[in-house]
């Protein structure tokens, strides 16, 4: 077996088929389902069920899969250990993130790596949910995972960066008579929201839940790049961390904190274990980034 063929295997689950998955690894495609076959040959079992055009994994195939991460990973963490013996001038580091953190504080936290490691290259990987997030770190697929931890985490170890208050982002316009926006006020109002499991929903649900309301949803969207645009078309109220808020407000949209505060604690999610260097690093950087947020 060859690290390479792990590589393919990888490159077709998370590509989503044999071409695009040769392509992301620079090989042609006959290449890389020579590499595969070769794989299964050796390991005695089919990996995927070829349906015409289209790919799915085996139930073998899923376990291979998970296992093959931490083979990267663990060669990923010698190549960065020995790239540390010679200042870090070489490695990989890959970071999953909920989206509504890749801006704030994720982009500071990246830039300052960046300048102090240039020569380790940065993978961010979204995830929709914070479930998503702790897969992807303990599949392997990504070494750290910024995200919402005030629930969940499992095996994962915690490491807590900041309280986040969200606001309610509200249209142009939109009056509101109170220094606080009251539960039972969002209630009233229609509702821009993410699906039900992401973190910000969950929020928005469980603080509807201790007023005794339900939400009004009048738009529901996962691509959170869409959420102010939309708020400030009109199309309702939504909730928003302080530094989009912030953009918000700038841009005309009435912004409104929440009485009681809705906050939700944000950190880092790593496996138990030795982190790479170049994860140690990110580490230390987020701590001092956010020390003030």
């Amino acid at each position: 077996m060859e690290v390479r063929q792990l590589d393919y295997l990888l490159a077709v689950v998370d590509n989503g088929g044999f071409t695009r998955g040769a392509a992301a690894v620079h090989v042609s495609q006959p290449t890389l389902s020579h590499g595969i076959r070769a794989l299964e040959s050796e390991l005695g079992i089919m990996l995927f069920d070829r349906l015409g055009r289209s790919v799915q994994l085996t139930a073998a195939g899923e376990a291979v899969v998970e296992a093959a991460r931490r083979v990267l990973r663990d060669m990923a963490d010698l190549t960065a250990i020995a790239a540390s013996a010679a200042g870090m001038q070489h490695g990989r580091l890959d970071l999953a993130s909920l989206p509504t953190l890749a801006v704030d504080p994720l982009a500071n936290i990246i830039g300052r790596f960046r300048t102090e490691h240039p020569g380790v290259t940065v993978r961010v990987h979204e995830a929709e949910d914070v479930s998503a997030i702790e897969h992807q770190v303990s599949s392997g697929r990504a070494e750290l995972g910024l995200t919402d931890v005030t629930t969940g985490g499992g095996s994962l170890v915690r490491i807590d960066l900041f309280v986040q208050e969200l606001y309610a982002v509200c249209p142009k316009g939109t009056r509101i008579d109170t220094e606080g926006l009251g539960a039972s006020q969002l209630a009233g109002m229609p509702m821009i929201a993410t699906p039900i499991g992401t973190s910000t929903r969950r929020l928005l649900d469980q603080a509807l839940r201790r007023a005794g309301v339900e939400p009004n949803i009048v738009v529901e969207v996962s691509q959170r790049e869409a959420i102010l645009p939309l708020v400030l078309a009109g199309a309702g109220t939504s909730l928003l961390p302080a530094s989009l808020a912030k953009h918000a407000s700038d841009r005309g949209a009435v912004v409104c904190p929440m009485r009681p505060t809705l906050t939700r604690r944000i950190g880092l999610r790593r496996r138990r274990g030795l982190l790479s260097p170049a994860a140690q690093a990110m580490v230390t950087i987020a701590l001092a980034v956010t020390a003030d947020q």
